[in-house]
């Protein structure tokens, strides 16, 4: 489920959110400037206010942080989940009549495959490897179901049914988590609302003040932006900061061409 924010790559964001906030710090401390008179009692007001401000910031940068994490952690422990369930039906495969097992076990080694290349080719290959993943579901389920049919007392068929439904099952939630379960773009837009809303007040103070402050404010604002990226990161699979190490899937595939 793509967001307006996918299409920009995170260094462009990185240098929109210093952009704006440079703007909003400039437009603030000129409004500061011009409203100087009588500034003590108001430099008191900004001081409250950009307290208020900072503070509220922090909690929205910890709180969508800890969304981005858990989805992060959740992709992470998913690819491990799968990796041991395919491996569970592989092994169990093994136990089954032929010609079934031969052509269970080839098909099981090309879904691995397949879930390795929507992974480093996310770009392109996402829904053609997502239709094939499906498309591999049908033909082993068709197998296994013939093989219930015609063994419908026998113990391995239906560990095999077992593990089966299970890869079947963390597929799908591969794929919510990865791609569906998003933080939602109205978090984002509040964040920006309000990192912009700060450097504004700050500028505005600085301004009341007399100096610019310039040092100050633009480490705040890189802090701010830098965070900021940190958190798209870990939402967008596939990035570059924070990547879902694929190594359970990769050595589950030498094991079986071994």
């Amino acid at each position: 489920m793509n967001q307006v924010l996918d299409s920009i790559p995170l260094w462009g964001i990185f240098a929109i959110l210093i952009l704006l906030s440079l703007l909003g710090a400039e437009a603030g401390f000129r409004l500061g400037r011009y409203r100087r008179e009588h500034a003590e009692a108001k430099m008191s007001h900004a001081n409250a206010i950009i307290a208020a401000t900072l503070a509220l910031m922090a909690f929205m940068l910890a709180f969508t942080f800890g969304m981005g994490g858990s989805r992060f952690d959740a992709r992470r422990k998913l690819v491990l989940k799968e990796s041991n369930a395919v491996g569970t039906a592989y092994l169990r495969a093994a136990m089954l009549p032929e010609p079934e097992r031969t052509e269970i076990r080839g098909l099981l080694r090309e879904y691995v495959e397949v879930r390795l290349k929507i992974v480093q080719d996310l770009d392109t290959y996402v829904p053609i490897g997502l239709a094939r993943s499906e498309e591999l579901h049908g033909l082993i389920w068709a197998q296994a179901a013939g093989l219930g049919l015609e063994n419908d007392r026998s113990v391995m068929v239906g560990l095999f049914i077992q593990s089966l439904n299970e890869v079947i099952d963390i597929h799908t939630r591969r794929v919510a988590a990865g791609l569906v379960h998003r933080i939602p773009e109205v978090i984002w837009t509040t964040l920006f609302f309000i990192g912009l809303l700060g450097t504004t007040v700050i500028g505005y103070r600085a301004g009341l003040a007399g100096p610019r402050g310039i040092p100050a404010t633009l480490a705040l604002i890189l802090a701010f932006s830098a965070v900021m990226i940190l958190i798209m990161d870990l939402d967008r699979p596939g990035q570059s900061l924070f990547e879902v190490s694929q190594g359970s899937m990769a050595r589950l595939l030498n094991k079986m061409d071994q």
